[in-house]
């Protein structure tokens, strides 16, 4: 899945260039919401940077900085990217409950790797990646509409067929060679709040999850096992894990082992959003856990 198209880095070295790039208008599809870019590369002994590329995104910024460097084989690459106030309503134009939501994504992500290709770099990466969402919506009907099948399946066993709100949906996960390992990724639902663990490996391309709820009050989840995802990205297969659930009180000791991965996070929440952001109330609960 992940792309294997083979960079030439070979006439890399065959000239310099120190170029500034702007686009106030980018024509496109509905589904990818791109607006302003800037770019500033410079092309120096094999060696490329992009210090900024900079996209306008769902009435956010994605803002990154790249570097390829061409004259090593294999080649090695450093990418730094943020993204700032993306806009749900904007990202998802398309679904109709997202239209009246507030929400927001943040996120940051650094990445370094050796490869001469996408694929190659991501399957030897080291880095980390950060997201905070608030305030959005999750349904079968939407895993559809992104063609997601499996989604589709975990959805369904979570929530049955119903439309459920997202207070919050956080993510820290860690990459060592290429190998994905969140040391927190959580949806706060209306009902659940939803514990994801396990690996992937961008190397492989395949997936080794489990999706555990925690039910809120009265509101029960019916599902009394985890769930699992597995395969590759390009097959996945979701089902039923054997054994219970985690117990009410072993979850609160896994938030409390959280205390790092939380406070990070926090640092994603805007100043200008305020107690707006449904986050916030759920990364301080879980940073001052002991």
């Amino acid at each position: 899945m992940l792309p294997y198209d083979k960079f030439d880095t070979a006439s890399w070295s065959k000239m310099d260039a120190d170029v500034k790039f702007t686009g106030k208008d980018i024509e496109h599809g509905d589904s990818l919401p791109l607006s302003d870019l800037y770019t500033h590369l410079k092309l120096d002994n094999g060696e490329l940077l992009l210090d900024p590329l900079r996209f306008g995104m769902a009435r956010g910024t994605l803002n990154s900085t790249i570097r390829l460097e061409g004259q090593r084989t294999p080649m090695r690459g450093r990418a730094d990217l943020h993204a700032r106030g993306l806009q749900l309503k904007a990202l998802f134009p398309s679904v109709e409950a997202m239209r009246s939501s507030m929400g927001q994504l943040n996120g940051d992500a650094q990445f370094t790797g050796t490869g001469n290709s996408v694929a190659a770099l991501l399957g030897s990466s080291n880095g980390n990646l950060r997201l905070l969402m608030n305030d959005g919506i999750i349904s079968r009907n939407l895993m559809e509409i992104a063609g997601l099948n499996v989604g589709n399946y975990v959805v369904g066993k979570l929530f049955g067929d119903e439309q459920v709100k997202i207070n919050c949906a956080a993510a820290d996960v860690n990459v060592n060679n290429g190998l994905a390992q969140p040391r927190l990724f959580l949806f706060d639902t209306e009902n659940a709040v939803i514990h994801v663990d396990g690996t992937t490996n961008l190397g492989t391309e395949r997936l080794d999850l489990s999706i555990n709820p925690d039910s809120k009050g009265a509101r029960i989840v019916t599902l009394r096992s985890p769930l699992y995802v597995r395969g590759t990205y390009k097959n996945p297969s979701a089902g039923v894990k054997p054994g219970p659930l985690i117990a009410r009180g072993a979850a609160a000791v896994v938030l409390g082992a959280v205390v790092t991965p939380a406070a990070a996070l926090l640092a994603l929440i805007s100043p200008s959003g305020g107690d707006d952001n449904q986050c916030a109330p759920i990364l301080k609960e879980m940073n001052i856990k002991k």
